[in-house]
């Protein structure tokens, strides 16, 4: 049995109950576990089945068997994460309540949605779990395999191109908005609504290149049906150690990752906040964890709370700039 099926079948001995995505672990069960005071809740603004499902379940569990609690973990996808985001904060500020954020709930959603009844700032960060950084792949019939080719390929066809995002308002859609700055192009963009029916139309030639996914297009890139230009990693990714990142072609300013982390309400009790980050640092650390995760090309960070807050703030600055040139909102 391969590392990635003993993963995968670790994974799937986990109990969902239909309907309401609810993992129950760690410890006895109470009557009423919803109010019950053992109880911790993970709040997950994304549907059942993805990436951060897995390391949500994966980080609860360790974390409930650390603080003897029971864990529910309770998916709200829709509206960009904004609809969990605001069921967090509408909780008490006790910790009983963890929102599962991500890079884009976090420093983009407050820049592209109009109306928004929270900000960051009304939650601190326990710890960034994951960093997971794009691929920008090409389509095999493209005429380039560097960096330099696909620029020089695109200014000779101002105006006919366009990139493919995973979806409207996220790193992939902004990083391409960057490079048509950067490198003086002409790109439109080609949105779609999540990773898989991007890869797919890359896949299919339906589209031509874009930022993706690392775990989607890496079979791909492995067959020969994508080609890899670079990662967008702060270093060359574990999956695709043979491709440079943005960094080492000259353009450091391309680093970006998408990203799970832990947050609580800002107001909850310094005592309760130190034992989640004591839970969530022993969590991240644990080597079982960390293979498990690997499995599904996610990269276990661990990033303490004050580095974190930093980071956070620097990348809604970044974002800021790039979503405010492309004219992008969310009504």
């Amino acid at each position: 049995m391969t590392h990635h099926q003993k993963s995968s079948s670790l994974l799937t001995r986990r109990t969902w109950l239909s309907g309401v995505g609810i993992t129950l672990a760690a410890g006895a069960f109470p009557n009423n576990v919803f109010g019950q005071p053992n109880t911790l809740r993970f709040i997950v603004g994304a549907a059942a089945g993805g990436a951060i499902s897995v390391y949500t379940q994966v980080i609860a569990e360790h974390m409930g068997r650390t603080l003897g609690r029971t864990i529910v973990i309770e998916a709200k996808p829709g509206a960009g994460g904004t609809i969990a985001t605001q069921f967090v904060k509408d909780q008490p500020a006790d910790g009983a309540t963890i929102w599962v954020g991500t890079m884009s709930m976090t420093e983009i959603n407050p820049l592209v949605f109009s109306g928004l009844r929270w900000a960051v700032d009304d939650f601190t960060p326990i710890m960034k779990g994951i960093d997971a950084p794009l691929v920008f792949v090409v389509h095999p019939s493209v005429p380039a395999r560097t960096l330099q080719e696909f620029v020089a390929w695109v200014k000779k066809n101002p105006g006919k191109l366009s990139y493919a995002s995973y979806t409207p308002g996220t790193p992939s859609h902004f990083l391409g908005e960057q490079m048509n700055d950067k490198f003086g192009l002409d790109m439109g963009h080609l949105p779609y609504r999540g990773s898989a029916p991007q890869t797919n139309d890359l896949v299919a030639g339906h589209a031509q290149f874009g930022f993706g996914q690392i775990p989607n297009c890496k079979p791909h890139i492995d067959n020969g049906a994508l080609r890899a230009i670079a990662t967008t990693g702060d270093k060359r990714n574990f999956m695709l150690p043979d491709v440079p990142t943005f960094a080492e072609l000259g353009y450091p300013d391309f680093t970006a990752s998408v990203w799970f982390g832990l947050f609580v309400r800002k107001e909850t009790p310094m005592d309760v906040l130190e034992a989640h980050v004591s839970a969530a640092r022993s969590a991240h650390a644990d080597p079982k964890v960390q293979e498990l995760l690997r499995a599904q090309g996610l990269e276990p960070s661990g990033m303490d709370t004050a580095t974190f807050s930093k980071e956070i703030k620097a990348g809604a600055a970044r974002w800021e700039r790039i979503v405010k040139a492309t004219g992008f909102k969310v009504n």
